[in-house]
């Protein structure tokens, strides 16, 4: 008699399993191409931008106002975060996973398109900070959906590794981006400065075209639903969140901080640390990037699981004390200017540093909030958090480096991050076995 229902639950758990691989590669692939178009912009900072845009400039007060103008998306962010958080609160997942991308593509277009300093003058840099704000807005609102649609479709015991799926995503845009401008390296510097640089930004509107596409056909989260069916959808999810999970808000800022900054000075300035304090070729510098996020392909789901397995808030302590012993070890192992030792440092520790705590975040965060103030509260710790130090850290290990000389300053800050983050970490409760479908 049992052997009916047990012949009926197959079927059943295929096309469970086969809806939820929809979804996990639907947001995979829409978030690899946000972070593609986020990502080519600090690449092309740390590039042109200086002596297209900020002509006038000596070349370091130039590279300078480059990062600056990178750092304007990530100031951006948090704004993001808060409106589609509200709007993800309110509305749903799905639709804000839209708009976002739409806002993405449409930024990240136009940069290919301006005119530089020599035809335009002022109003060149102006207006390429008008669209990394855009680009910023558009990712600050991204993450958190894309991550709640994957993590509140997992079933209980896998969300750390389904989330990390959607982790991927970044290193996937940064090895998009990456191999995009070594392979216009090539080119000759004449070519590159004038129309080669614009080809990463206009492919992109191909690439946006293909993920909406592919997320208009995404389903809501059972879990926002369920409040929606019950009509217990927060009206103002911003205000309950500061009222109500305040305290949350403020470990889940504290946890970022460390890897967003790492991951930062890893793959934008040591591009200009090594090019420019050590000598190096510009194509050994991405090179490397390009292997640590090929890298990153292994260790952000291999994290993502052991996080299931020992707990989120294990693996942030790990990664928080790790990046603390690698923040004098990094520039150590660049000084030796030997090309192996180079790829094989950033490679590494890009996932010691990184991965480590990134790969857990898309469940972790998410985890700390109920559902009715969920896309808020994961959105906004994680963009205020890299506003504060993912954006801002290739400026300031500019300018320490500028300031001494030498790159011990860098791996003093390093180490503070990690201890602000180790805090947090010692400071939250572990989440893995939550019930996600508590308001």
């Amino acid at each position: 008699m049992s052997i009916a229902p047990a012949v009926e639950e197959l079927p059943l758990a295929a096309a469970e399993t086969s809806a939820l691989n929809r979804i996990v590669w639907a947001s995979v692939l829409g978030t690899v191409i946000e972070w593609y178009d986020f990502l080519i912009y600090g690449t092309a900072a740390a590039l042109v931008f200086g002596k297209l845009f900020f002509p006038t400039l000596d070349p370091l007060a130039g590279t300078l106002a480059a990062f600056g103008s990178y750092a304007v998306g990530f100031v951006a962010r948090p704004l993001g975060g808060v409106v589609f958080g509200h709007y993800g609160d309110r509305l749903g997942r799905k639709v804000m996973l839209v708009a976002t991308m739409l806002i993405m593509g449409i930024g990240t277009f136009l940069i290919g398109c301006l005119p530089t300093y020599s035809h335009i003058g002022i109003w060149a840099p102006i207006l390429l900070i008008g669209l990394r704000l855009l680009q910023g807005i558009g990712v600050g609102g991204e993450w958190g959906g894309a991550a709640l649609m994957v993590v509140e479709h997992a079933p209980e015991g896998r969300r750390g590794f389904y989330g990390s799926l959607v982790q991927v995503g970044f290193p996937a845009g940064i090895a998009g981006s990456t191999a995009t401008f070594l392979l216009l390296a090539y080119l000759p510097e004449a070519d590159f400065l004038t129309w080669g640089w614009r080809l990463p930004f206009l492919l992109s509107a191909i690439l946006i075209a293909v993920g909406l596409f592919v997320r208009l056909k995404l389903a809501e989260t059972p879990v926002f639903e369920q409040i929606r069916r019950e009509e217990a959808v927060a009206r103002l999810p911003l205000a309950e969140l500061v009222s109500d999970h305040g305290r949350s808000l403020m470990i889940a800022v504290g946890l970022k901080v460390s890897e967003v900054a790492w991951v930062y000075v890893l793959t934008v300035f040591s591009i200009v640390y090594a090019t420019s304090q050590l000598g190096l070729p510009k194509t050994l510098i991405l090179n490397a990037i390009l292997v640590a996020a090929l890298l990153e392909f292994i260790t952000i789901p291999l994290f993502g699981w052991l996080s299931d397995q020992v707990g989120r808030r294990t693996m942030y302590i790990a990664g928080a004390l790790i990046s603390a012993v690698c923040a004098f070890a990094i520039f150590a192992l660049l000084d030796t200017r030997n090309p192996l030792i180079v790829v094989l440092a950033i490679a590494v520790v890009v996932s010691l540093t990184h991965a480590v705590m990134f790969a857990p975040q898309a469940a972790f965060l998410p985890e700390m909030f109920g559902t009715r103030t969920r896309y808020s509260g994961a959105s906004i710790g994680c963009q205020v958090a890299a506003a504060l130090s993912g954006g801002f850290a290739p400026i300031i290990a500019t300018g320490l480096l500028g300031w001494s000389g030498k790159s011990w300053p860098i791996s003093v800050f390093l180490v503070v991050l990690a201890a602000i983050t180790l805090t947090a970490a010692l400071a939250s409760v572990e989440t893995k076995d939550l019930d996600l479908s508590r308001g």
